[in-house]
């Protein structure tokens, strides 16, 4: 090409319109030099079609043109044209009119200086015009900035984003289109915008509402529009009552599947009932399911979440409960139900086990279907024990609302003594585990609080020394019924075998604190075990029958834990114990029961199995040895498990009992059926959050001003699609949130235990 002396511009070039051969058979641009090899910046001779690369395009042209002419060839890196025989370039529209022909070449830069020294010699031949000047186009140079050519004439290229500098290769921009992939992370393919689905939007946000509790106006809220549209201009917002209409939607949807999950349940199910009440006076009736699926999963579904009258008695609230039972299509398997102890449900199971329809189909003749709430029963009795100490109490109480109003001296006690560690300091009248968290908070302020004392004449509900040693006597009898309370309140895993030993542990501290010398420690456990004995005198056989079922404790538990309390009554309160158990798995044998109909329907569907083979040889090699273990008629399945080796407790405390008892399925079928609806019995009626409060649950005000329907809808869709959170008590930190700041920001370091 040219190099030196001026450069011609053509309008037009008759020898490239003269040019016979078809433009649209041109080779690609990425078309190599049929002499090189090398694919980068070539030139195409468009009499020929040959494609050549810098080193080779002027010898070939000079040579070609004298047999043409119109020897014309076009620069693939810029798409320049330039015509041997008119010794010019060619201007822009023509330039234009074969831009079309390439529009998906490489636009890659062209340097007339890079040309080879061998084609120096056509030079002369061709024209004394100067080298042109082309334009960078390639996109690359909107990353990368041109340096000044250092010492070695050299081209640079320095990348904006790292700053590191590369040489710039003659041959084109490959290393730099390289280095860029890497640094710049650029995505050469191109994605296309997936066009907006509306049904789906307006199911997304029917979702957020339910999950995070919004109100239906949250889809009609301004700067939550403006986000939608930006981030979607072809969104169609939803109005308050095309949100409320597809929470229903969900809703009935959901029910539907839950429906047909309870029908493939094998065992029976347990039920717990509360009451729910609202700021308006209204109460609704919450009815829960507790099973285990063919997983072995213990699972928790909020069934209804229904309005009933106020104060209505057991006998309503057991035909509401019956037709609930019958829209679910369980009134045939249910095992128990779980209550508060409040005198109308006393009417409401009665009711239910002479009604026709339910009471012949339950197990054992309904003798095990009432439960009583274990965490309502500890409040009664933590309460009525609280109550003998409650000069003690309110000293703490009114110590921790003095304080509030005086920070300032508070602050300056903290400073002048040390303390190991820092907690919030909470507390609820009507809650006892906020007595019990408080007292012992304070404790670990007791210093502070007697110094306070001393420098402060209006402090004057200081507790006593023998208070403060009587408080932490009371912690003492308190803390193994906090923890078992929380512990009866999980919903994630077994509560029915913990039962036994934990209500026997309660009974032990408080046979241990009627033998204290203080007087007052003394009363207060006889009004505990009063309360005790009204509602845990005699244990639940049904729930001790879950300590049997679990590996680690058998029998032999309970012959133990009665002989600690009863002495020489022990064997036969255990021997009955064992009877009673061995009755109740005879439900399980009898061939014409509905339990054991429920046994063949788990062997024949498979049951719990895993993955199976079906081209497996050894298939029914767990059936054979399930068969080969029961073959002795003389004893049963429950036989060969209690005569089992005993698992040491010490060595499988976080033992999975469910999974146990999946493991076993095919060697005790009967045994582990019995087991999987005992095991799924729920201790209490409420979440661990509201367990400690004797007021029930309230609803707030937001779902309070819901219809009911709309509110069953909101609550239920939550707790089938995530379960259903925690409730928080903002109320029991508001009342010493301030004090516990204070303690909190004296003590220098802050764990906060809650």
């Amino acid at each position: 090409m040219a190099k030196s002396g001026s450069v011609e511009i053509r309008t037009s070039c008759d020898h490239l319109a003269s040019l016979a051969s078809d433009l649209t058979h041109i080779p690609a641009p990425d078309t190599p030099c049929y002499r090189c090899q090398h694919p980068n910046e070539n030139w195409l001779c468009l009499s020929c079609k040959e494609v050549l690369c810098s080193r080779y395009v002027n010898k070939h042209m000079l040579q070609h043109s004298q047999l043409s002419n119109h020897c014309v060839a076009l620069g693939y890196g810029d798409l320049s044209v330039w015509c041997y025989s008119c010794n010019a370039y060619l201007d822009a529209q023509v330039i234009m009119q074969l831009r079309p022909v390439y529009e998906t070449a490489f636009i890659l830069k062209f340097d007339m200086d890079s040309m080879n020294e061998e084609n120096d010699e056509y030079v002369d031949t061709v024209s004394s015009a100067p080298k042109r000047t082309r334009c960078r186009t390639s996109s690359i140079w909107s990353d990368f900035e041109i340096l000044p050519k250092g010492p070695d004439r050299k081209e640079r290229a320095k990348c904006k984003k790292c700053q590191n500098s590369f040489v710039v290769d003659s041959s084109g921009t490959t290393s730099l289109l390289c280095h860029r992939a890497k640094c710049h992370q650029v995505d050469n393919q191109i994605v296309s915008r997936q066009p907006l689905d509306q049904a789906m939007y307006r199911e997304m946000v029917a979702l957020t509402i339910i999950r995070h509790n919004y109100p239906f106006s949250f889809a009609e809220h301004e700067n939550n529009r403006l986000l939608h549209c930006y981030l979607n201009p072809d969104v169609k917002t939803i109005s308050r009552n095309s949100a409320k209409s597809n929470v229903i939607k969900i809703y009935k949807r959901e029910k539907e599947n839950l429906k047909h999950d309870l029908k493939s349940i094998t065992g029976r199910f347990c039920l717990s009932l509360d009451l729910w009440s609202s700021p308006n006076t209204d109460e609704y009736m919450v009815l829960t399911a507790h099973y285990v699926d063919e997983h072995w999963v213990l699972q928790k579904k909020v069934l209804s979440f229904s309005h009933v009258p106020p104060s209505c008695g057991g006998v309503i609230l057991a035909e509401r409960l019956l037709g609930l039972l019958k829209e679910w299509g369980i009134e045939k398997r249910v095992f128990t139900i779980t209550l508060d102890n409040v005198s109308y449900n006393d009417t409401l199971v009665s009711h239910l086990k002479r009604h026709p329809s339910f009471g012949p189909y339950l197990p054992y003749g309904g003798e095990f279907f009432h439960m009583r709430c274990g965490a309502h029963i500890l409040n009664l009795i933590v309460q009525d024990g609280l109550k003998v100490i409650n000069e003690a109490v309110y000293n703490l109480r009114e110590s921790v609302k003095y304080v509030r109003g005086r920070k300032l001296r508070f602050a300056q006690c903290l400073s002048e003594l040390p303390f190991l560690t820092s907690k919030k300091v909470h507390q609820v009248p009507t809650r006892w585990n906020s007595t019990y968290l408080m007292i012992e908070t304070c404790l670990k302020y007791r210093d502070a609080f007697s110094h306070l004392s001393r420098v402060d004449k209006y402090f004057l509900n200081c507790p006593s020394k023998e208070e403060w040693e009587r408080v932490e006597k009371i912690v003492s009898v308190l803390e193994p019924v906090y923890d078992i309370t929380k512990l009866f309140s999980g919903t994630n895993y077994p509560t029915a075998n913990l039962y036994f030993h934990c209500v026997w542990k309660i009974q032990l501290r408080i046979m241990e604190q009627l033998e204290d010398d203080d007087a007052i420690i003394k009363a207060m456990a006889k009004e505990m075990k009063e309360k005790f004995d009204k509602y845990w005198e005699y244990y639940s056989l049904v729930l001790s029958f879950a300590v049997i079922l679990d590996p680690r404790y058998k029998l032999q538990c309970v012959e133990f834990c009665y002989g600690k309390l009863y002495k020489q009554e022990a064997i036969s309160m255990a021997a009955n114990l064992r009877d009673k158990l061995y009755d109740f798995f005879e439900e399980y044998k009898n061939p014409t029961s509905a339990i054991c109909n429920m046994v063949g329907v788990a062997s024949s569907s498979g049951g719990v199995r895993g993955h199976y083979d079906r081209h497996d040889d050894f298939s029914g090699f767990e059936t054979y040895m399930s068969q080969l273990i029961c073959s002795d008629s003389s004893k049963s399945q429950l036989d060969l498990y209690l005569e089992e080796t005993r698992l040491d407790h010490r060595f499988h405390e976080d033992l999975d009992v469910m999974e146990y008892w999946k493991s076993h399925s095919h060697c005790f079928p009967e045994l582990s059926l019995m087991a999987r609806d005992i095991l799924s019995i729920p201790i209490t009626t409420i979440a661990s959050e509201s367990t400690f409060s004797i007021g029930g649950r309230i609803l707030d005000k937001f779902r309070s001003s819901l219809l009911p329907q709309t509110a069953e809808a909101l609550l239920c869709a939550r707790d089938w699609l995530y379960g259903v959170p925690a409730i928080h008590d903002f109320e029991e930190e508001s009342l010493v949130e301030d004090f516990g700041n204070l303690c909190l920001s004296q003590s220098g370091s802050y764990v906060d235990e809650d």
